[in-house]
């Protein structure tokens, strides 16, 4: 069901068999340490981490997963769009082929939506959740007509983006690749860029072309409306860490702060001393531009002594 080969460095590659080809991802640390699985943000992949998970506590065994149609993963098969309850559905497939009973979750951005719908889904699979640049909700369902109008914009789109795919992929210079990706991530360094394009592009004649499907730049978010994904941080049985930057997503002034307040109250309602916030110096990609601004914060996170809730 796996396969794993040593990477140079202090990473494995895995592979994990699906019905549609393959989940990648990649792994540091003992397979005996305490695991933690990571998740990344939207149309990145598991490189995300590769600054930030060497400064984390040596007994955890980090589990870098690839989503579907990201970085190394198989795409999604013909006539299957991205929706985000599928990406749980890659944390499931891993966390069953590696025997995982209880484990750790840590998300960026879309990645920490994820791993705080999963940990709701399946509480008792969760000890431990660390969401970076995410509140754990969609914030997108805050209004019930915009969901359906998104969706139906993705649907509509749908079949040009598949004519697209049997096109031959636009190859690139490795400097143009770079750019464009920097281009549509302001927030990323230039090092942090050449650091998701190793994993997230390949090499061809005459260049690079992008591994990610391009159907993912269209998934559905899941239209639950905001005010009962709130009420679901009940279901929740992890301490939870959440990490916010100055200049990141949520930062005073953009059009998502306003939810910052409700959802804080929310946690801090439901688990009291079990919640920590913070808030750092940085952008959207702290972790990988800067990642000694949060791996500090993490690592004491993660030492801390298990401590679920007695009753929930």
């Amino acid at each position: 069901m796996m396969a794993a080969a040593q990477m140079a460095g202090l990473a494995s590659e895995m592979r994990f068999l699906v019905p549609w080809g393959h989940i990648a991802a990649k792994a540091w640390g003992s397979p005996q340490g305490r695991p933690v699985l990571c998740l990344h943000g939207w149309l990145d992949n598991a490189n995300t981490f590769d600054k930030l998970i060497p400064l984390l506590p040596k007994d955890c065994h980090y589990i870098a997963i690839d989503f579907a149609g990201h970085g190394l993963s198989s795409h999604r098969p013909a006539g299957y769009l991205y929706h985000l309850e599928d990406y749980m559905g890659d944390v499931h497939r891993v966390a069953v082929a590696l025997k995982l009973s209880r484990f750790s979750l840590l998300g960026h951005s879309l990645g920490g939506t994820v791993a705080c719908m999963f940990s709701y889904i399946f509480p008792e699979m969760v000890d431990k959740l660390i969401l970076v640049e995410s509140l754990g909700f969609n914030p997108r369902a805050q209004k019930w007509e915009k969901c359906l109008t998104d969706t139906r914009a993705v649907l509509e789109n749908q079949l040009n983006i598949e004519a697209k795919q049997h096109q031959s992929p636009k190859v690139r210079s490795s400097e143009e690749a770079l750019q464009r990706l920097l281009e549509a991530n302001s927030n990323l360094t230039e090092e942090s860029g050449r650091i998701l394009l190793e994993r997230g592009a390949t090499k061809v004649p005459g260049g690079l072309v992008y591994n990610r499907d391009i159907r993912a730049t269209l998934h559905i978010s899941s239209s639950t409306p905001f005010q009962h994904q709130v009420t679901y941080v009940k279901k929740i049985q992890a301490d939870v860490l959440i990490i916010l930057t100055e200049d990141g997503m949520f930062r005073i002034g953009s059009h998502h702060s306003h939810l910052i307040a409700i959802v804080l109250e929310a946690y801090r309602a439901s688990y009291k001393q079990h919640f920590q916030f913070v808030k750092v110096p940085g952008n959207h990609f702290i972790h990988l531009n800067e990642p000694e601004y949060v791996a500090g914060i993490i690592s004491t996170f993660l030492n801390e002594n298990e401590s679920l809730k007695a009753n929930l």
